[in-house]
């Protein structure tokens, strides 16, 4: 397990690549928030995280949350999930996050809305995920899908859609993504225009961006970025399937 200077220096290390991307853009880097991407990663090891100033933790899967936020007092935190939900697991998933940035069909998002209005929970934050590049392994609505979506999880009384999110392809060079990235922001700015959310359009988040190509994704107007490896390191290996016997 790597110290907490390791950790000190990859965190200082993706908070000044932020801070350079956001820079090169024109932006203000507190105009973006730093997911820490903590699937895999100890509980010890993102409380670490917590006591270096991360407050934004980004989970994949609602069983590892769980398991996590049962050992884990960070006042303060915010965890988001950024992996697919399944239905069956959505009332467990509004326990253990703020946000929900993976919206990506409208049973789910139907389903999170009834499962909020059971338990008393009112404007559930949500971000609808958007399959870019239209890739077959991905889950997400299809860019001509979106301002249907739109309207129709606008309409949900228990979910407050806040923008976008994407998983870019992945490519050795992070510029050969940067139309992905393009594509959604003008999506979220033509989303404004066909379901204004509010007086400025709403829409506001685009969450678009991980280690290999956050800064990309910076330039290009996310505010949003979810970093794991360069915070943590490389995810251990899985384990080997047993072998067959007999």
């Amino acid at each position: 397990m790597e110290t907490q200077g390791e950790l000190a220096e990859r965190v200082a290390s993706v908070r000044g690549r932020i801070a350079a991307a956001a820079a090169r853009a024109g932006r203000d880097p507190a105009s973006v928030t730093l997911v820490a991407v903590t699937k895999t990663v100890p509980a010890e090891t993102v409380a670490a995280a917590y006591r270096l100033g991360l407050r934004v933790f980004g989970e994949n899967r609602v069983q590892e949350a769980q398991a996590k936020r049962a050992i884990l007092d960070l006042p303060g935190a915010r965890w988001e999930l950024i992996g697919h939900l399944q239905t069956n697991k959505v009332a467990a998933a509004l326990t253990l996050f703020e946000r929900i940035q993976s919206v990506d069909s409208l049973r789910l998002a139907h389903a999170l809305d009834a499962r909020a209005a059971a338990a008393g929970r009112a404007a559930v934050p949500v971000l609808l995920e958007v399959n870019v590049a239209g890739e077959a392994t991905k889950g997400g609505f299809a860019p001509d899908e979106l301002a249907a979506a739109g309207r129709e999880v606008a309409a949900l009384p228990h979910l407050r859609p806040e923008g976008l999110m994407t998983v870019a392809p992945i490519a050795t060079d992070p510029e050969e993504v940067r139309p992905v990235f393009s594509r959604l922001r003008a999506l979220r700015d033509w989303l404004r225009d066909e379901v204004p959310l509010g007086s400025d359009g709403g829409w506001r988040e685009l969450s678009m961006g991980m280690t290999d190509d956050f800064e990309v994704a910076i330039e290009e107007g996310a505010t949003l970025v979810r970093v794991g490896r360069a915070l943590f390191g490389e995810r251990p290996p899985k384990a080997a399937a047993p072998a067959a016997t007999g």
